[in-house]
């Protein structure tokens, strides 16, 4: 496994084998949304007797896969889980009934669960039933494996993601990824990864005529999901041909659309299995971006990146939706479109950055 290394120092056994939960959490990204991410792991004796993860959207929890595993010997062990045990009947039945079932003596958590109907529950329980219980051990790195979970289940809005391209020469473009024109391969293959991780990729009309991307993941080593394809087009522009149109079956496709748009169109691109979503009219025609991520929360959509040009990224941010800003730098000066002058109206700081090499490319990541 390929671990994920956040800003921790190790000081003891409990953060030991909480890195450890986290680490195996980790590995449901893509598949789980929009349930948290989940990592469980069973210590005995000093020694780890068994340990699992949340695998898919309404599988087994972490809790179940471990103790499973685990069997008897799961009594008077500890578990290390980094975030709450469920309390309540969902999709599965819930994990503090297993738990207390087995036997387990300790249990040690990281995250308290954020979704308010259920924040504190499990840990309540499992101490009036005799459980020792220890919490917020790596809490803040349990945090940040968590962040599109938290920001949902706390405002039903989706965590959103703003994804930059800018050359040497400080030109912005808009590049999808998927062609071999700008960023070196790395960066492309992280794309992919970070589309897989989120459950909608959005752009806008412009972007899509110009380049015809598919927006899909096309992972080779590991399996994928796809995100939905989000779009933004308030005159329904898109062209027939496209080539997202044809990964209609693979993934859901959002097209957002104001008033004055072709009717005929609409009814072609609902024909096709396309959700339009008609949002109020803003500026100069352009759609109201605050109402449609209130829209896309309200269908379940946790999280969304977005790829567009200065335009689109300009407007989600000045509607301040933007959680979170990935930014490539590409050591090639690049050519930059003429267009009209576009400015935020507030000037915004990015918070807790961080940089990798990808290639010969260089990632900058912040939060806003």
């Amino acid at each position: 496994m390929t671990e994920r290394w956040f800003k921790v120092g190790i000081n003891n056994d409990d953060e030991m084998y909480m890195f450890r939960a986290i680490n195996l959490a980790a590995k449901g990204e893509g598949f789980v949304n929009p349930n948290p991410l989940a990592g469980a792991v069973i210590v005995k004796d000093g020694k780890i007797i068994s340990e699992g993860y949340h695998k898919f959207f309404g599988g087994p929890h972490a809790e179940i896969y471990a103790l499973g595993d685990a069997g008897i010997k799961a009594k008077g062990a500890d578990l290390y889980v980094n975030i709450e045990p469920c309390s309540k009947y969902g999709k599965t039945p819930p994990c503090v009934d297993a738990i207390l079932k087995a036997g387990i003596k300790r249990v040690v958590v990281a995250l308290l669960d954020p979704n308010p109907m259920r924040k504190g529950k499990g840990i309540r329980f499992l101490k009036r039933c005799g459980i020792e219980v220890v919490t917020g051990v790596l809490e803040e790195d349990a945090k940040r494996l968590n962040e599109i979970y938290i920001k949902y289940k706390t405002s039903s809005l989706p965590f959103i993601i703003m994804k930059t391209v800018l050359g040497l020469n400080g030109a912005m473009i808009t590049d999808t990824g998927e062609t071999e024109n700008v960023l070196c391969p790395e960066s492309r293959e992280y794309i992919k990864k970070m589309r897989n991780k989120i459950m909608g990729v959005m752009i806008g009309v412009d972007t899509l005529i110009s380049e015809d991307p598919a927006l899909t993941v096309r992972l080779k080593e590991r399996p994928y999901i796809s995100p939905k394809a989000i779009i933004i087009d308030p005159k329904l522009q898109i062209p027939e041909t496209s080539k997202l149109l044809t990964t209609i079956k693979e993934r859901a496709i959002i097209i957002a659309c104001t008033q004055g748009y072709s009717e005929d169109k609409r009814v072609m691109l609902e024909a096709l299995g396309v959700k339009i979503i008609v949002t109020p009219q803003r500026g100069k025609g352009t759609v109201d971006m605050g109402y449609l991520v209130k829209e896309l929360g309200s269908l379940g959509i946790d999280s969304i990146i977005v790829e567009g040009g200065k335009e689109l990224n300009y407007a989600t941010m000045d509607s301040e939706l933007v959680d979170k800003v990935i930014c490539f730098i590409t050591p090639k000066i690049l050519k930059e479109s003429r267009q009209d002058e576009i400015a935020i109206t507030s000037d915004i700081m990015v918070r807790d950055m961080s940089s990798k090499k990808l290639g010969d490319d260089l990632l900058i990541e912040g939060y806003i």
